[in-house]
């Protein structure tokens, strides 16, 4: 272990199955503070907070720290979800009723598909026809890995709505092709999958789609209007550059901005 202790990092010595259940533990812990600031993030909407607020907020105490308290359209992959259920399963087997982890996988259901009737709203219920532009389909940027991306659910649920979906990541797209086929367009560049577009839909937080050229935007989406998964850019910086903006946990922005019935 001389390579992993020679800077400092622990190692602790346990039995097998406290080892197992540390594991199991931690990842379940961490999808809990992702789905307790999604929570909190659609409270916000409710009730005209500011969830980026809370964050930062509640992230300068030492007790909570600042790390996975993004709010967003929940979490995917495969260690977090296999994880909170491997848990879940083993607290069945043995009798105990985990509520915490129940409601953390009720939530995520939830949260990977709260877009959609956002999306739904501002086009008045008909998206027929519609082109919708999509950056990011792997679960998390640095991955090709699409394992529960949220992603696809949304994808797959603009298509039986009946719009037409352009996509593009940077890493993910050949999986993606392994499971949709040519349901949807592949472009080649982000910019591309904006061509002609009704609207821009982003699901993974790339570090490439957060200081995108916004004029270059403007002049190939048909509409401004941008519906952000993942909360990447400031309510200031849109209402100033004119864009219809949606985000999560925060007021939406724009002239063509349709309120809640």
């Amino acid at each position: 272990y001389a390579p992993l202790v020679r800077q400092g990092n622990p190692v602790i010595f346990m039995d097998e199955r406290s080892a197992e259940m540390t594991k199991y533990a931690a990842n379940s812990f961490l999808a809990v503070k992702i789905s307790f600031m999604n929570e909190i993030a659609n409270l916000c909407e409710k009730v005209g907070a500011n969830v980026d607020d809370i964050r930062r907020g509640i992230g300068t105490d030492s007790r909570i720290g600042k790390r996975f308290l993004f709010a967003g359209i929940g979490y995917g992959g495969s260690c977090f979800p296999k994880d909170v259920q491997a848990l879940a399963k083993t607290s069945e087997e043995y009798a105990y009723d985990f509520k915490i982890l129940k409601s953390v996988m009720e939530v995520n259901a939830q949260q990977k598909t709260k877009l959609l009737p956002v999306i739904n709203q501002h086009f008045n219920g008909d998206l027929q026809g519609k082109t919708i532009a999509v950056w990011g389909l792997a679960f998390k940027p640095y991955t090709d890995d699409i394992r529960e991306a949220p992603a696809l659910e949304n994808i797959q649920a603009l298509l039986a709505a009946g719009a037409k979906v352009t996509a593009y990541d940077p890493e993910a797209m050949e999986n993606v092709k392994q499971v949709l086929g040519n349901q949807i367009t592949y472009a080649h560049t982000s910019y591309a999958a904006l061509d002609d577009a009704d609207a821009l839909v982003i699901m993974t937080e790339w570090p490439m789609f957060r200081t995108p050229e916004f004029g270059k935007m403007a002049l190939l989406l048909k509409n401004k209007v941008i519906f952000d998964g993942r909360n990447l850019y400031e309510l200031d910086q849109m209402k100033e550059l004119g864009y219809t903006y949606y985000s999560i946990g925060r007021e939406a922005i724009g002239t063509d901005v349709k309120q809640p019935a």
